[in-house]
Protein backbone atom coordinates (compact mmCIF):
# COMPACT_ATOMS: atom_id res chain seq x y z
CA UNK A 1 0.00 0.00 0.00
CA UNK A 2 2.79 2.42 0.88
CA UNK A 3 4.78 1.73 -2.27
CA UNK A 4 1.76 2.14 -4.53
CA UNK A 5 0.79 5.31 -2.66
CA UNK A 6 4.10 6.89 -3.68
CA UNK A 7 3.28 6.17 -7.33
CA UNK A 8 -0.31 7.41 -6.94
CA UNK A 9 0.89 10.65 -5.35
CA UNK A 10 2.95 11.53 -8.40
CA UNK A 11 0.14 10.50 -10.75
CA UNK A 12 -2.50 12.56 -8.97
CA UNK A 13 -0.27 15.62 -9.28
CA UNK A 14 0.31 14.91 -12.96
CA UNK A 15 -3.34 14.26 -13.81
CA UNK A 16 -4.96 16.69 -11.41
CA UNK A 17 -2.67 19.70 -11.74
CA UNK A 18 -1.15 19.38 -15.21
CA UNK A 19 -4.13 17.70 -16.87
CA UNK A 20 -1.87 14.97 -18.32
CA UNK A 21 -3.39 11.48 -18.38
CA UNK A 22 -0.63 8.89 -18.05
CA UNK A 23 -1.20 5.17 -18.42
CA UNK A 24 2.49 4.41 -18.10
CA UNK A 25 3.35 4.91 -14.44
CA UNK A 26 3.80 1.17 -14.14
CA UNK A 27 6.69 1.48 -16.61
CA UNK A 28 8.50 3.94 -14.33
CA UNK A 29 7.81 1.64 -11.38
CA UNK A 30 9.40 -1.15 -13.46
CA UNK A 31 12.45 0.97 -14.34
CA UNK A 32 13.05 1.85 -10.69
CA UNK A 33 12.69 -1.77 -9.57
CA UNK A 34 15.01 -3.23 -12.20
CA UNK A 35 17.53 -0.41 -11.75
CA UNK A 36 17.93 -1.12 -8.04
CA UNK A 37 17.76 -4.88 -8.57
CA UNK A 38 20.32 -5.12 -11.38
CA UNK A 39 22.71 -2.67 -9.72
CA UNK A 40 22.53 -4.74 -6.54
CA UNK A 41 23.19 -8.13 -8.14
CA UNK A 42 25.61 -6.78 -10.75
CA UNK A 43 25.23 -5.52 -14.30
CA UNK A 44 27.47 -8.24 -15.75
CA UNK A 45 25.24 -11.35 -16.20
CA UNK A 46 28.24 -13.71 -16.10
CA UNK A 47 29.79 -12.21 -12.99
CA UNK A 48 26.56 -12.08 -10.99
CA UNK A 49 26.19 -15.88 -11.30
CA UNK A 50 29.55 -16.70 -9.70
CA UNK A 51 30.25 -13.74 -7.43
CA UNK A 52 27.82 -13.16 -4.56
CA UNK A 53 29.53 -9.82 -3.88
CA UNK A 54 28.93 -8.49 -7.38
CA UNK A 55 27.01 -5.26 -7.65
CA UNK A 56 26.86 -2.18 -5.47
CA UNK A 57 25.47 -1.44 -2.03
CA UNK A 58 21.65 -1.88 -2.01
CA UNK A 59 21.11 1.49 -0.34
CA UNK A 60 23.01 3.22 -3.13
CA UNK A 61 21.06 1.21 -5.70
CA UNK A 62 17.76 2.41 -4.19
CA UNK A 63 19.02 6.01 -4.26
CA UNK A 64 20.03 5.68 -7.92
CA UNK A 65 16.66 4.20 -8.97
CA UNK A 66 14.61 7.45 -8.92
CA UNK A 67 17.48 9.33 -10.59
CA UNK A 68 17.62 6.91 -13.52
CA UNK A 69 13.83 6.93 -13.77
CA UNK A 70 13.74 10.73 -13.77
CA UNK A 71 16.35 10.88 -16.54
CA UNK A 72 14.34 8.45 -18.68
CA UNK A 73 11.18 10.47 -18.04
CA UNK A 74 12.95 13.70 -19.03
CA UNK A 75 14.15 12.15 -22.29
CA UNK A 76 10.82 10.66 -23.36
CA UNK A 77 8.77 13.48 -21.84
CA UNK A 78 9.96 16.07 -24.36
CA UNK A 79 8.25 14.39 -27.34
CA UNK A 80 5.41 12.73 -25.40
CA UNK A 81 4.14 15.89 -23.72
CA UNK A 82 3.54 17.46 -27.10
CA UNK A 83 0.54 15.13 -27.23
CA UNK A 84 -2.72 15.81 -25.43
CA UNK A 85 -5.71 13.88 -24.16
CA UNK A 86 -6.12 10.28 -25.24
CA UNK A 87 -3.11 10.58 -27.58
CA UNK A 88 -0.83 11.08 -24.58
CA UNK A 89 -2.60 8.32 -22.66
CA UNK A 90 -2.05 5.79 -25.45
CA UNK A 91 1.55 6.93 -25.95
CA UNK A 92 2.38 6.33 -22.28
CA UNK A 93 0.57 2.99 -22.46
CA UNK A 94 2.74 2.06 -25.45
CA UNK A 95 5.84 3.04 -23.45
CA UNK A 96 4.82 0.56 -20.74
CA UNK A 97 4.39 -2.17 -23.36
CA UNK A 98 7.82 -1.37 -24.80
CA UNK A 99 9.48 -1.64 -21.39
CA UNK A 100 7.85 -5.01 -20.68
CA UNK A 101 8.93 -6.22 -24.12
CA UNK A 102 12.52 -5.19 -23.36
CA UNK A 103 12.52 -7.45 -20.31
CA UNK A 104 11.99 -10.42 -22.62
CA UNK A 105 14.13 -9.13 -25.49
CA UNK A 106 17.14 -8.56 -23.21
CA UNK A 107 16.58 -11.72 -21.19
CA UNK A 108 20.29 -12.39 -20.64
CA UNK A 109 20.60 -9.03 -18.89
CA UNK A 110 17.18 -8.81 -17.18
CA UNK A 111 16.53 -12.52 -16.58
CA UNK A 112 13.53 -12.48 -18.93
CA UNK A 113 10.66 -14.66 -17.78
CA UNK A 114 12.88 -16.21 -15.09
CA UNK A 115 13.39 -12.84 -13.45
CA UNK A 116 16.10 -11.63 -11.08
CA UNK A 117 16.51 -12.77 -7.50
CA UNK A 118 17.92 -10.20 -5.07
CA UNK A 119 19.41 -11.77 -1.95
CA UNK A 120 21.44 -8.87 -0.58
CA UNK A 121 19.69 -7.23 2.38
CA UNK A 122 18.88 -3.53 2.41
CA UNK A 123 20.62 -1.97 5.39
CA UNK A 124 20.94 1.51 6.87
CA UNK A 125 23.75 1.95 9.38
CA UNK A 126 24.01 -1.80 9.89
CA UNK A 127 20.28 -2.18 10.59
CA UNK A 128 18.38 -4.46 8.22
CA UNK A 129 15.39 -2.92 6.45
CA UNK A 130 12.85 -5.70 6.09
CA UNK A 131 9.42 -6.65 7.33
CA UNK A 132 7.88 -4.08 9.65
CA UNK A 133 10.99 -1.88 9.42
CA UNK A 134 10.68 -1.77 5.63
CA UNK A 135 7.02 -0.79 5.98
CA UNK A 136 7.91 1.95 8.46
CA UNK A 137 10.55 3.37 6.10
CA UNK A 138 8.11 3.30 3.17
CA UNK A 139 5.34 5.06 5.07
CA UNK A 140 7.85 7.56 6.40
CA UNK A 141 8.74 8.39 2.79
CA UNK A 142 5.02 8.61 1.99
CA UNK A 143 4.61 11.18 4.78
CA UNK A 144 7.52 13.22 3.38
CA UNK A 145 6.12 12.97 -0.14
CA UNK A 146 2.68 14.06 1.12
CA UNK A 147 4.21 17.10 2.85
CA UNK A 148 6.18 18.09 -0.24
CA UNK A 149 3.16 17.54 -2.51
CA UNK A 150 0.88 19.61 -0.28
CA UNK A 151 3.44 22.42 -0.23
CA UNK A 152 3.80 22.21 -4.00
CA UNK A 153 0.04 22.45 -4.51
CA UNK A 154 -0.18 25.63 -2.41
CA UNK A 155 2.94 27.23 -3.85
CA UNK A 156 3.32 29.58 -6.79
CA UNK A 157 4.29 26.61 -8.97
CA UNK A 158 1.16 24.79 -7.84
CA UNK A 159 -1.06 27.69 -8.86
CA UNK A 160 0.69 27.76 -12.22
CA UNK A 161 0.02 24.05 -12.66
CA UNK A 162 -3.65 24.50 -11.77
CA UNK A 163 -3.96 27.21 -14.39
CA UNK A 164 -2.36 24.86 -16.95
CA UNK A 165 -4.89 22.14 -16.10
CA UNK A 166 -7.72 24.65 -16.51
CA UNK A 167 -6.58 26.17 -19.80
CA UNK A 168 -3.16 25.86 -21.40
CA UNK A 169 -3.66 28.83 -23.79
CA UNK A 170 -4.73 31.07 -20.89
CA UNK A 171 -1.75 29.94 -18.79
CA UNK A 172 0.59 30.57 -21.71
CA UNK A 173 -0.83 34.06 -22.24
CA UNK A 174 -0.23 34.77 -18.54
CA UNK A 175 3.48 34.15 -19.04
CA UNK A 176 3.65 30.59 -17.69
CA UNK A 177 6.09 28.31 -19.51
CA UNK A 178 3.60 25.47 -20.01
CA UNK A 179 6.03 22.99 -21.56
CA UNK A 180 8.62 23.37 -18.79
CA UNK A 181 6.09 23.04 -15.96
CA UNK A 182 4.51 19.95 -17.53
CA UNK A 183 7.88 18.31 -18.07
CA UNK A 184 9.04 19.02 -14.52
CA UNK A 185 5.89 17.50 -13.05
CA UNK A 186 6.15 14.52 -15.40
CA UNK A 187 9.72 13.92 -14.18
CA UNK A 188 8.69 14.33 -10.53
CA UNK A 189 5.88 11.79 -10.91
CA UNK A 190 8.27 9.36 -12.60
CA UNK A 191 10.90 9.83 -9.86
CA UNK A 192 8.36 8.96 -7.16
CA UNK A 193 7.39 5.84 -9.11
CA UNK A 194 11.08 4.97 -9.52
CA UNK A 195 11.70 5.36 -5.78
CA UNK A 196 8.74 3.08 -5.06
CA UNK A 197 10.07 0.56 -7.56
CA UNK A 198 13.53 0.64 -6.02
CA UNK A 199 12.08 -0.14 -2.59
CA UNK A 200 9.78 -2.79 -4.07
CA UNK A 201 12.86 -4.78 -5.07
CA UNK A 202 13.78 -5.37 -1.44
CA UNK A 203 10.19 -6.03 -0.44
CA UNK A 204 9.65 -8.77 -3.06
CA UNK A 205 13.33 -9.88 -3.36
CA UNK A 206 12.42 -11.13 -6.83
CA UNK A 207 11.67 -9.24 -10.03
CA UNK A 208 9.82 -10.74 -12.98
CA UNK A 209 7.71 -9.39 -15.87
CA UNK A 210 4.53 -10.68 -14.22
CA UNK A 211 4.98 -8.05 -11.48
CA UNK A 212 4.72 -5.21 -13.99
CA UNK A 213 1.86 -6.05 -16.35
CA UNK A 214 -0.14 -3.39 -18.13
CA UNK A 215 -2.89 -3.85 -15.55
CA UNK A 216 -0.58 -2.26 -12.97
CA UNK A 217 -0.65 1.10 -14.77
CA UNK A 218 -4.43 0.89 -15.05
CA UNK A 219 -4.67 0.16 -11.33
CA UNK A 220 -2.74 3.33 -10.53
CA UNK A 221 -5.23 5.35 -12.60
CA UNK A 222 -8.17 3.73 -10.78
CA UNK A 223 -6.57 4.51 -7.40
CA UNK A 224 -6.13 8.16 -8.33
CA UNK A 225 -9.62 8.44 -9.82
CA UNK A 226 -11.23 6.92 -6.73
CA UNK A 227 -9.30 9.12 -4.32
CA UNK A 228 -9.80 12.28 -6.36
CA UNK A 229 -7.76 13.95 -9.07
CA UNK A 230 -5.59 16.71 -7.69
CA UNK A 231 -6.18 15.70 -4.06
CA UNK A 232 -2.92 14.47 -2.54
CA UNK A 233 -4.65 12.91 0.46
CA UNK A 234 -7.13 11.25 -1.88
CA UNK A 235 -4.21 9.35 -3.42
CA UNK A 236 -3.63 7.65 -0.06
CA UNK A 237 -7.32 6.87 0.45
CA UNK A 238 -7.75 5.57 -3.09
CA UNK A 239 -4.67 3.35 -2.96
CA UNK A 240 -5.42 1.82 0.43
CA UNK A 241 -9.09 1.25 -0.44
CA UNK A 242 -8.41 -0.37 -3.81
CA UNK A 243 -5.64 -2.66 -2.55
CA UNK A 244 -7.69 -3.72 0.47
CA UNK A 245 -10.64 -4.47 -1.79
CA UNK A 246 -8.39 -6.37 -4.22
CA UNK A 247 -7.08 -8.51 -1.37
CA UNK A 248 -10.59 -9.35 -0.19
CA UNK A 249 -11.72 -10.16 -3.73
CA UNK A 250 -8.80 -12.51 -4.27
CA UNK A 251 -9.59 -14.29 -1.01
CA UNK A 252 -13.23 -14.55 -2.10
CA UNK A 253 -12.27 -15.80 -5.57
CA UNK A 254 -9.96 -18.43 -4.09
CA UNK A 255 -12.94 -20.28 -2.62
CA UNK A 256 -14.16 -23.40 -4.38
CA UNK A 257 -17.72 -22.09 -4.71
CA UNK A 258 -19.69 -18.89 -4.22
CA UNK A 259 -23.46 -18.78 -3.67
CA UNK A 260 -23.71 -22.34 -4.91
CA UNK A 261 -21.68 -21.71 -8.10
CA UNK A 262 -18.35 -23.43 -8.69
CA UNK A 263 -15.57 -20.90 -9.24
CA UNK A 264 -12.92 -21.35 -11.97
CA UNK A 265 -9.19 -21.02 -11.20
CA UNK A 266 -9.19 -17.56 -12.85
CA UNK A 267 -11.88 -16.28 -10.46
CA UNK A 268 -9.56 -14.08 -8.30
CA UNK A 269 -8.28 -12.19 -11.36
CA UNK A 270 -11.69 -11.96 -13.01
CA UNK A 271 -13.34 -10.68 -9.84
CA UNK A 272 -10.67 -8.05 -9.16
CA UNK A 273 -10.59 -6.72 -12.74
CA UNK A 274 -14.36 -6.70 -13.04
CA UNK A 275 -14.82 -4.83 -9.79
CA UNK A 276 -12.06 -2.35 -10.73
CA UNK A 277 -13.90 -1.56 -13.95
CA UNK A 278 -17.22 -1.21 -12.13
CA UNK A 279 -15.70 1.06 -9.50
CA UNK A 280 -14.11 3.30 -12.12
CA UNK A 281 -17.38 3.60 -14.07
CA UNK A 282 -19.35 4.36 -10.88
CA UNK A 283 -16.86 6.97 -9.69
CA UNK A 284 -16.71 8.70 -13.09
CA UNK A 285 -20.52 8.79 -13.35
CA UNK A 286 -21.49 9.83 -9.82
CA UNK A 287 -18.29 11.18 -8.23
CA UNK A 288 -16.33 12.69 -11.15
CA UNK A 289 -13.96 14.51 -8.79
CA UNK A 290 -13.28 11.41 -6.64
CA UNK A 291 -14.57 10.07 -3.35
CA UNK A 292 -12.55 12.30 -1.02
CA UNK A 293 -13.63 15.60 -2.67
CA UNK A 294 -17.22 14.32 -2.76
CA UNK A 295 -17.08 13.49 0.95
CA UNK A 296 -15.60 16.91 1.77
CA UNK A 297 -18.33 18.63 -0.24
CA UNK A 298 -20.98 16.65 1.64
CA UNK A 299 -19.46 17.62 4.98
CA UNK A 300 -19.36 21.30 3.96
CA UNK A 301 -23.01 21.17 2.87
CA UNK A 302 -24.01 19.52 6.13
CA UNK A 303 -22.05 22.15 8.09
CA UNK A 304 -23.78 25.01 6.24
CA UNK A 305 -27.21 23.48 6.86
CA UNK A 306 -26.44 22.84 10.52
CA UNK A 307 -27.52 26.21 12.02
CA UNK A 308 -30.82 26.14 10.09
CA UNK A 309 -31.60 22.68 11.41
CA UNK A 310 -31.06 23.78 14.98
Amino acid sequence: MGLYTLVALGLTLLMGFAGQVSLGQGAFFLIGAYTSGLLTVGLDPDKRLVDVNAGIDPLVAVAVAPVVTAVVAAVIGVPLLRLRGHYLAFATLAFHLIMVSLLYAQDRFTGGQYGVTVTKPLEIGGHGISGATHAAVVWGLVAVALLLSANLVHSRAGRALQSIATSEPAADSAGINVAVFKLRLFVLAAALAGLAGGLFTFYAQFLGPEDFTIVLSLQFVVMVAVGGLGNVYGAVVGTVSILYLEHKLRVLGAQESLLGWDLPPQAPTILSLGVFGSILITVMLFFPHGLVPALLDSLRSAWRRGPHIR
